[in-house]
């Protein structure tokens, strides 16, 4: 059997011309494409001197073979390169029109890619104006798979390179192409969108350089974590975040450090995720999910009441023992023959039993208005009515529970060494 080697694929070479003819040809000896782009600029209208595609289309001699020379004595490019004109085109761009200049050659890079099909696309930037050459770098910064070189070598002064001395260089842009590509799933952490951030990120090509490979890992498992915590699964978020300690820095120590609490399977695990709920809700929140926020807000209320029957009374919600009822609340067992309470009669049976702690003391001063709030939830979409829980809502709800129940959670749990809120989720992951 023979093996033959594939053959290579078509090279398409885009470059743009400008006053100089040495680095165009440069690039086309080095690069031997099967076919070029030459991006000119043509006539200008206002002043009528010829633009730079002479140095392609223009006829007889029409180059310069030295810019001091009086006279030109050159022919054009492709003549110069022996291209058929099967092997080259023109594409003009204005001279100072970025927006223009990037639309074009956009387009350009896409018509190439679908025309060649499998081509090696080559972006050289060496000629022409510093708005063509933004112009070509960006369209291809936009475009995956072209690669940008450039035309360099040693130079005489500060402007330009020797003649003779040309070489082409390839630009490494593997990194600004990763964090162009991560740059929106990079901004989803603002919106809390931990798992768009993760399907993002675990989609894109592995980088060659090992340490741009390691941040995008980094970034790609923060965000899976994240999202973890963020549906209340505090196991895998811990998985994921915690071997990133050492790279994550200071900043995260807090977040860190309340992750653990919501993990340690003892007394402190429970009201560690009371106040993890509230947090939730926040995101909720700032997703314009306020609904889903008030819902949340609903179940730390019922959660904080149980909690506290069940640590400091030994009572379960779910089934009290009908001599820890007192005679004005007349709880009456279901058809199983357990008394079950609601989230008011547990606020009430813990104020009973806990005349003077914090608890009892916020149910007293804070009855009525728990009661309109909990009119509001109730009215709402996500509870028993049909509006849709408002901004403003939110805001109430916001300012009267920072103001009574949040500050009873604390104290309720300072015994346990849960003294202050713990940190919201990042918006931003570390280092940026």
């Amino acid at each position: 059997m023979v093996i033959t080697a594939a053959a290579p694929p078509p090279i398409i070479l885009l470059c743009t011309v400008g006053g100089s003819h040495e680095p165009i040809l440069t690039a086309l000896r080095q690069t031997t494409p099967d076919f070029t782009c030459f991006i000119c600029t043509d006539r200008d209208p206002a002043t009528g001197r010829p633009g730079s595609d002479v140095q392609i289309l223009g006829k007889g001699s029409c180059i310069k073979a030295r810019p001091r020379d009086e006279k030109p004595s050159l022919p054009n490019i492709p003549t110069q390169a022996r291209l058929r004109e099967d092997q080259y085109e023109v594409v003009h761009v204005p001279a100072d029109d970025l927006d223009e200049v990037f639309r074009i050659l956009r387009d350009a890079i896409q018509n190439f890619g679908q025309h060649f099909s499998g081509a090696r696309l080559l972006a050289d930037y060496t000629g022409g104006t510093k708005t063509m050459t933004a112009g070509l770098v960006s369209a291809a910064l936009e475009s995956d798979g072209v690669e940008l070189q450039l035309v360099t070598g040693s130079r005489a002064d500060l402007v330009k390179v020797r003649s003779g001395m040309e070489a082409v260089t390839q630009a490494n842009v593997e990194r600004v192409r990763l964090e162009r590509a991560m740059r929106p799933y990079v901004a989803a952490w603002r919106r809390y969108a931990y798992a768009e951030a993760q399907q993002g990120l675990a989609a894109l090509p592995r980088p060659r350089d090992r340490d741009l490979a390691a941040r995008l890992a980094m970034l790609r498992d923060l965000s899976r974590g994240l999202d973890a915590w963020d549906r209340f699964d505090h196991g895998v978020a811990l998985e994921c975040l915690e071997p990133y300690r050492p790279r994550i820095g200071a900043s995260w120590t807090l977040l860190l450090a309340a992750l653990k609490r919501l993990t340690t399977g003892d007394e402190i695990q429970e009201p560690a995720r009371l106040l993890d709920l509230w947090r939730n809700a926040e995101r909720r929140a700032a997703q314009g999910r306020y609904d889903d926020a008030v819902a949340r807000v609903y179940r730390l209320l019922e959660w904080s009441a149980q909690w506290l029957l069940r640590s400091r009374c030994g009572i379960d919600t779910g089934d009290v023992s009908p001599e820890r009822v007192p005679p004005d609340m007349a709880l009456a067992p279901n058809s199983k023959g357990q008394i079950q309470i609601d989230l008011v009669r547990a606020w009430q049976l813990l104020t009973h039993h806990q005349p003077d702690s914090p608890a009892g003391a916020f149910f007293r001063a804070e009855r009525n208005a728990l009661l309109d709030w909990l009119h509001m939830r109730n009215h709402s979409i996500l509870a028993h009515g049909f509006r849709s829980v408002a901004e403003s809502d939110w805001r109430k709800t916001v300012e009267w529970a920072q103001a009574g129940l949040l500050s009873v959670l604390l104290q309720e749990t300072a015994a346990l060494k849960i003294r202050e809120m713990p940190p919201q989720l990042p918006v931003q992951p570390p280092g940026e």
